[in-house]
């Protein structure tokens, strides 16, 4: 059971949660695509206190997404992370990138690149191994069995790893005098081949500031005990809980409850939920529900923080409750010391109490 402040983190992707958030939204449809909307939603997030904000990212467009008439377009997720990397000075920004739709070469450069342009705040939400189309959309070996799919993700997830430590920390060395600029002794080859791809060399980018980025994955897709934090959801209160404790036995270091949330707000939380419905049916995820008022959001809260070290909030529709999450939600969360705000000039990793990762290969000479 947890017993620090709870973390909070926000997913801020696309309009919200609800398929039809889009329409109710103040927002055009194709703010999306806009920069400074995303500019303005992140810098919200921070000032209003959340840790960790989430973009959510796909390779394809579902038939339904498109029938509906929602904006299917969407902007890379870490190169949306790293434009607002410049923008802010506390928030974690953790893009979702699927570990079956790159190379693990070029995501662990990329992934790495994002923690040294945002100073140690970089996190890695990995996505579903079994994204709809994704085996059309990536040029690659897909295996069917559920089974595989897992072992190729937990693949990728240990060779990002090996090659985030393929820099020692002092690799770097900008020798003026004898114009070396790396020591070549510390930096290492990493060979790993599997079923459906291959590593051979080190990678292009130095160690990331927190060594590794904080890997980020739901108990549905990754073992708890390969990530840094794993998120779980839930029909029920109880279900999270008993998720959390399976997460925490299997030797995740961290644990956070996905919540999706709709608020009152100018108006009450069951007529905006009857007029998003009309355009479009919410189902069911894998996240926890929670529509009612933001009172309520504190009782949760307090309930959850038993048994987890944070929540991932998923608003209902962002425009509408992002503001009602920052102005009556958070700062109660503050006050109770039910939660706890992100202090400056401090890694992920820090905010998160996670230490820092020893390097791989500075293990293995020491061995």
């Amino acid at each position: 059971m947890s017993s620090r402040p709870l973390v909070l983190a926000v997913d801020l992707d696309g309009s919200g949660a609800h398929p039809a958030a889009w329409r109710a939204g103040s927002d055009a449809p194709d703010a999306v695509l806009d920069p400074a909307v995303l500019r303005r939603r992140v810098l919200a997030a921070e000032n209003g206190g959340f840790t960790l904000v989430t973009l959510d990212d796909a390779l394809t467009t579902t038939q339904a997404t498109v029938s509906s008439g929602a904006v299917a377009a969407r902007l890379d997720g870490v190169v949306r992370a790293a434009f607002v990397s410049q923008l802010t000075t506390r928030v974690g920004l953790a893009p979702r990138v699927d570990p079956r739709g790159a190379e693990p070469f070029h995501l662990a450069a990329q992934l790495a690149s994002l923690d040294i342009a945002s100073l140690g705040r970089a996190g890695w939400v990995v996505g579903d191994a079994d994204q709809p189309g994704l085996a059309d959309a990536i040029d690659r070996v897909v295996p069917e069995l559920p089974a595989d799919r897992e072992l190729e993700v937990a693949d990728v997830v240990r060779t990002v790893r090996r090659l985030w430590d393929s820099w020692e920390d002092d690799a770097v060395i900008k020798d003026v005098a004898t114009g070396r600029y790396v020591d070549r002794d510390r930096i290492h080859d990493v060979a790993v081949t599997t079923p459906t791809f291959a590593v051979a060399g080190a990678s292009i980018t130095p160690r990331p500031p927190q060594g590794h980025v904080v890997v980020i994955a739901p108990d549905t897709v990754l073992d708890p005990a390969t990530a840094d934090v794993s998120l779980v959801g839930g029909a029920d209160v109880a279900e999270v809980v008993e998720r959390a404790v399976a997460a925490r036995g299997a030797g995740a270091p961290r644990v956070l409850a996905d919540v999706e949330v709709l608020l009152d707000a100018d108006t009450s939380c069951a007529a905006r939920l009857a007029a998003l419905d009309a355009d479009a049916e919410w189902t069911p995820t894998d996240a926890l529900r929670f529509v009612g008022s933001p009172f309520g959001l504190l009782l949760l809260a307090e309930q959850l923080a038993e048994a987890v070290d944070g929540i991932r909030l998923h608003p209902a529709v962002v425009g509408t409750d992002l503001p009602v999450l920052t102005r009556f939600v958070l700062p109660r969360l503050f006050a109770t010391r039910i939660a706890r705000a992100p202090r400056l000039a401090q890694t992920l990793r820090g905010a998160l109490d996670l230490p820092r990762p020893e390097n791989v290969f500075t293990q293995e000479e020491a061995a």
